[in-house]
């Protein structure tokens, strides 16, 4: 791996072990910068924005453990890598240290060729994820690029339509106005959600690409899942105006997942289910307790997928778009597969052309907090 460029600051307040450590990193090629405290190098920190810190533990003004917080605390710096050098041998630094986030624990003293490997060994671990981290949104950036100029200009069409129509025509009766009013919210609704699945989407891909937020992401729960599920269903069903279709059952459950992303992940598995399926056709959801899981099935008696098209599913994909004229961006089982993936669950799709399609949502259970229903 090359060194060019790659800038690495030190901070101990030993001045011989700094000028030791300085001396094997530039030998090799790297560019060294010192500090002999915490509150010294979060200074260094903020103007040089180095590739990676190599940092003591006990310092007088601010030791390592509070100067790794303070860069965890902000985002940029929350993910340069982190390294601790430190003559404390015990499990208990050791955990200390790696549950705030360092990359490696070195113990002094530490030889020139150990220094070097644990350096060059996290320097390619960060270029291999910012590399995949490109990578992602650079498919990102392609798949918007290719699907929301479409997607956007289907909605506009009649919403821009309808509201020509409006101004032009000079007899329209109230009834004619009425509905195309209506014509144009529907439009502006489904752009409305076009969008918000559009943006949503992209957050999730930017968070499965951060450690730290995606840690924080899976503290948060749902105490009555079920609740969450009856309410969605039935204004899916009432949205839908297919009311006596919905079959619903449930048992108490607790997710390990917000109220927020649960009622996102659910709208958009059970809005497909009831999308794709005629009128007249029962649309089951059931939630289930067990092993450790909460379980969400919906199953409908619609078209469905075949072996190829299950493979294929993905973000901005649509099926059989000019047999069937889908509406919207087709981002509605993405969505709903990778808020599970985020959380620790996953989402498994079961289709038959002509038959229907289950899908099955898996989440980790959460324990009910005390107080809760």
């Amino acid at each position: 791996m090359t060194t060019a460029k790659i800038h690495i600051l030190i901070v101990d307040d030993d001045e011989m072990i700094r000028t030791a450590i300085a001396a094997i990193l530039e030998g090799t090629g790297y560019e060294v910068e010192e500090a002999e405290n915490g509150l010294q190098g979060l200074e260094r920190v903020a103007v040089s924005k180095p590739d990676l810190i190599i940092c003591d533990v006990n310092m007088a003004k601010m030791d390592g453990y509070e100067m790794l917080e303070q860069l965890q605390q902000d985002p940029a710096t929350a993910m340069i890598p982190f390294l601790f050098l430190t003559g404390y041998a015990d499990h208990q630094h050791f955990r200390r240290g790696m549950k705030l986030g360092a990359d490696d624990y070195l113990l002094k003293p530490i030889t020139h060729d150990e220094l070097l490997g644990a350096v060059e060994k996290r320097l390619q671990k960060q270029a291999a994820f910012l590399a995949s981290t490109k990578r992602k949104m650079d498919e990102l950036r392609a798949s918007i690029s290719l699907a929301l100029p479409h997607e956007l200009r289907t909605p506009l069409h009649g919403i821009l339509g309808f509201c020509n129509l409006l101004l032009e025509e000079k007899n329209l009766s109230p009834e004619d106005v009425a509905d195309f009013a209506t014509r144009i919210q529907k439009s502006a609704e489904r752009l409305q959600r076009l969008i918000e699945n559009f943006l949503i989407y992209a957050q999730l891909e930017l968070l499965a690409s951060d450690q730290t937020q995606l840690e924080a992401l899976r503290k948060a729960q749902t105490d009555d899942v079920g609740k969450v599920v009856e309410v969605v269903a039935k204004q899916k069903a009432l949205h839908y105006q297919r009311v006596n279709d919905l079959r619903f059952q449930s048992q108490p459950a607790a997710a390990q997942i917000s109220p927020e992303y649960l009622t996102r992940l659910v709208e958009e598995t059970i809005d497909n289910a009831f999308k794709f399926s005629a009128r007249g056709t029962p649309v089951h959801v059931t939630l289930r307790a067990s092993e450790g899981n909460c379980r969400l099935a919906v199953t409908d008696q619609g078209r469905g997928m075949t072996a190829e098209q299950l493979r294929e599913i993905g973000a901005y994909m649509q099926f059989n778009r000019k047999m069937f004229e889908q509406q919207g961006s087709g981002l509605g089982l993405s969505i709903a597969r990778r808020l599970a993936e985020l959380h620790g669950g996953n989402a498994k799709i079961e289709s038959t052309v002509g038959t229907g399609t289950t899908v099955t949502v898996t989440l980790p259970l959460a324990s009910r907090r005390p107080g809760a229903a």
